[in-house]
């Protein structure tokens, strides 16, 4: 299986590496979205799997993978919640990053610097599949979705976020992060990359996932908060999609 990797998406984020865990560096942009991120994630994967975030570690017994996991701000959460953690990303210079800062934290994650193509020939799987903010940046949406697939057991699921192609999106994801808050570096982002819902559920069901859920995130720039959204998509969201059984 070729990999989908683009060398020039990774060396952008590599050169970034040392940054990840610095609220006010490059990665502020997700640093402020991981809570709502996470919000997200936790209350889907206690949904489908009946576990109850009230208890110590709600995700005890599920294994779970984050592609293109960068510092670790995802996985050391879910490591946290209990869930067995591996975290894969194909730019080299992260993988030393968030090991450092996990051993410091005294977290058990198994960081691996590789492709999600990788891990679905090794025979890898997973109950949770997480893939946030990847999907934009690989060469061959399509055949990345049907890797990930293979990643998931049956009965699991995945969590795919990504950016909606609009025009709100180029004017608040590129003009505004990178030119006007310049939150990231010019160039982070490529408009014609995005993926619209209908377009990405598609794409998941074509590589044999069931979407069940679509919701959006949304910057409020009063409150300096985000917050999911089931109305508006227009600029970031989210999709939960599960494999059969």
């Amino acid at each position: 299986m070729a990999a989908t990797v683009d060398p020039g998406e990774i060396e952008k984020f590599s050169a970034m590496a040392a940054e990840w865990w610095d609220p006010q560096g490059k990665f502020k942009p997700l640093h402020m979205l991981n809570p709502c991120r996470l919000d997200y994630i936790t209350r889907q994967i206690e949904g489908h799997f009946g576990r109850d975030l009230a208890t110590p570690r709600p995700f005890d017994g599920l294994r779970l993978l984050d592609i293109g996991c960068g510092g670790g701000l995802l996985a050391e959460p879910m490591a946290r919640l209990g869930a067995e953690v591996v975290g894969a990303d194909a730019a080299e210079r992260n993988i030393p990053v968030a090991r450092i800062h996990a051993e410091e934290q005294g977290l058990e994650i198994d960081y691996r610097h590789t492709t999600a193509e990788a891990l679905a020939e090794a025979g890898e799987t997973f109950d949770v599949v997480l893939n946030m903010e990847v999907v934009e940046h690989v060469s061959d949406p399509k055949a990345y979705l049907a890797a990930c697939h293979d990643l998931v057991r049956p009965g699991g699921m995945m969590v795919c976020s990504t950016l909606n192609r609009t025009a709100k999106s180029f004017a608040l994801g590129i003009v505004g992060a990178e030119y006007v808050m310049r939150w990231l570096p010019r160039g982070t982002h490529d408009w014609n990359r995005f993926i619209t819902p209908d377009e990405l559920c598609a794409m998941l069901r074509e590589a044999g996932l069931d979407p069940v859920d679509r919701t959006g995130m949304v910057f409020n720039p009063v409150s300096w908060r985000w917050s999911l959204s089931e109305r508006d998509l227009s600029v970031n969201y989210v999709t939960t999609s599960l494999r059969a059984g």
